[in-house]
């Protein structure tokens, strides 16, 4: 499940990483993260995991592990 998580928050990137993403990357620290990638990783998490966060819950969230714990 964790690498079916990875590629789902990959293809919400505009561009593909330049690293391979583990859990334990800080996703506010990529270079596409941005409000518009915020939004799309808050619907990605709502259709495919039934999740509904808001844009403050997802601040709290530093690394990847710590998304992928709430699911």
């Amino acid at each position: 499940m964790k690498k079916d998580f990875l590629k789902n928050f990959e293809s919400i990137l505009d561009e593909e990483p330049n690293f391979k993403l583990e859990m334990n990357s800080k996703f506010r620290d990529l270079d596409e993260w941005d409000s518009l990638t915020a939004l799309s990783l808050i619907v990605m998490l709502d259709e495919k995991y039934n999740v509904k966060l808001s844009g403050d819950q997802i601040k709290v969230f530093e690394t990847l592990e710590d998304i992928f714990n709430i699911l």
